[in-house]
């Protein structure tokens, strides 16, 4: 294994908290500064793919419609984040993100079988019965959406001689359960 393969080890177990030197504690991780966008991002990728799987294509358009402002806002924010984050390649990982979300959510309908549209089409009245951008923001936080990958914001754990420094981790998630 040369050098640099180690380093890139060393720091990516440095990222995940798993380096733990003598009284040094784990790193700590964070949300990423997106994280609202992520989630109202998953949670319009499921009421799409409902609508798309149950015919209700209509109560998804007067979703959007409803909050078309916020959900372009937040649509900038995670512009900004795959940017940031990812450099000339942000467009290709933002639109890998949304292919992923939308799979991970499909394969969810698909394991639910034909009892899917019966749990998932009352999210619309539920949203529908929303009357700010921070009544959906919140609800998309409570509906603890499935996502693909969580990203955070991590610091390399620091020790004596070195200073700190921020990691963006990416990491797989497993299927989590769904609240009600």
């Amino acid at each position: 294994m040369g050098l640099s393969i180690k380093r890139f080890a060393l720091a990516g177990l440095a990222t995940a908290g798993l380096l733990n030197s003598g009284a040094m504690a784990a790193s700590q991780c964070k949300p990423a500064p997106a994280k609202e966008a992520f989630q109202v991002q998953g949670l319009k990728s499921e009421l799409m793919v409902t609508a798309l799987t149950c015919n209700a294509q209509d109560k998804y358009n007067a979703f959007v419609a409803k909050f078309r402002s916020f959900l372009s806002a937040e649509e900038n924010t995670l512009d900004n984040y795959f940017r940031k984050t990812y450099g000339r390649r942000a467009k290709t990982q933002h639109d890998d993100y949304i292919t992923q979300l939308a799979n991970v959510q499909s394969a969810e309908g698909l394991k639910s079988g034909t009892i899917f549209c019966l749990q998932r089409t009352s999210m619309f009245d539920e949203v529908a019965a929303l009357e700010t951008a921070e009544d959906l923001s919140n609800y998309a936080e409570a509906k603890n959406i499935v996502q693909p990958i969580s990203y955070e914001i991590c610091e390399a754990p620091t020790s004596s001689s070195s200073s700190s420094s921020k990691h963006h981790r990416v990491r797989k998630h497993s299927t989590r359960a769904r609240k009600a």
